[in-house]
């Protein structure tokens, strides 16, 4: 299925600090590449900020293993809330993001060296591959797959997002929405059962999980980048869900999108009114976001689940010298040659900032 998809661009992270979110996330995980940063009124959200225009910081954090980035937002007028409720597996939202290392062992043995309170062992996913879960310094959820795929080899044993764990409260709805709109139409397993790392402390967590790839991923500017992606979706079958977001805006704490970065937003745009999941918001044109540049939306999936697209125009690749890929009067579906891509490196952030 032809989904005009050229990977996860980021996954969204909403914090307290960004400077030391991104630390750590550099410090340990590889995540060193500064694309951008910015800081500016948010004033396309107000849909999912109360009304109100609220003032944010972002930065775009990139791996160049190979895999998604970060976009580690902050509010600078108020102060960022947290879930009202304990988070539990298949509560409704993203739950865990995925990143992927092609070296499982000494990955799990680098995060051991940093004491995690919920670092797993090493496990089995139902697809045989080796996986293991863990929660960074603010509660988020990780999960680190074995997975062989790496652009540029660094010093880091991760890689850059693989993809995500959302947490859906009808499964066929949701499978209707990743399949069709996003390209997600290859199952690779769908077991129900109790696993133990989604158990709670009651016992309960019995979960249907569905993990979804694209049969054909396109390429685009940055697809090698970006790499092949999945989707797990979860359904929790022996607790009524929560909203993870419920009463919070978008940006408060913890995961508040996955993006994804496309080739021709029109042609989305008209495919998703015919799927009837219509864009909730539309830059209909270049929005700057500090010295990078491009066209974004956003839709829903079924439980409200934000998911963001991106139409990159412009990347700074020299920030001093003004240097900058530009993507606009290019072939969209072409990928950009290897060593402009690797050039990206240049933006690497070498100590704390």
């Amino acid at each position: 299925m032809d989904s005009g998809l050229n990977g996860i661009q980021q996954i969204g992270l909403g914090v307290a600090d960004t400077q030391v979110v991104f630390n750590w996330y550099r410090k340990n995980l590889g995540f060193d590449i500064l694309v951008f940063e910015d800081e500016s009124p948010a004033t396309l959200m107000t849909r999912y900020t109360g009304g109100t225009v609220e003032h944010r910081r972002a930065l775009l954090s990139m791996n160049m293993r190979g895999g998604g980035g970060l976009e580690i937002w902050q509010f600078k007028n108020r102060k960022p809330q947290e879930p009202a409720i304990e988070i539990e597996w298949g509560d409704l939202g993203v739950n865990a993001m995925k990143i992927r290392t092609n070296d499982i062992q000494k990955a799990h043995t680098t995060l051991k060296k940093l004491q995690l309170p919920f670092l797993t062992e090493l496990m089995q996913t139902p697809e045989s591959r080796q996986h293991f879960l863990f929660r960074d310094p603010w509660g988020n959820r990780v999960e680190v797959l074995s997975d062989g795929y790496v652009f540029c080899e660094t010093k880091s044993r991760f890689g850059g997002v693989l993809g995500a764990i959302i947490g859906v409260s009808h499964m066929e709805k949701s499978l209707h929405f990743y399949k069709k709109l996003l390209g997600y139409d290859q199952v690779l397993s769908d077991r129900t059962g109790s696993f133990k790392p989604f158990m709670t402390a009651t016992g309960k967590g019995t979960i249907r999980r569905v993990v979804l790839k694209q049969s054909s991923q396109k390429v685009g500017g940055f697809g090698a980048l970006l790499g092949p992606t999945e989707i797990e979706l979860i359904q929790i079958l022996d607790r009524p869900p929560q909203k993870i977001f419920e009463n919070r805006l978008w940006g408060d704490l913890g995961y508040i999108h996955v993006c994804f970065d496309v080739q021709d937003m029109d042609a989305l745009l008209q495919r998703a009114k015919s799927l009837d999941y219509c864009f909730t918001v539309d830059s209909a044109d270049s929005f700057d976001m500090g010295k990078a540049a491009g066209r974004f939306s956003y839709a829903e999936d079924p439980d409200g689940t934000l998911i963001e697209f991106v139409q990159t125009h412009k990347v700074p690749l020299l920030k001093r010298l003004g240097w900058f890929i530009d993507l606009r009067n290019r072939d969209p579906k072409k990928p950009l040659p290897r060593w402009l891509v690797k050039a990206m490196r240049w933006h690497r952030v070498r100590k704390d900032r």
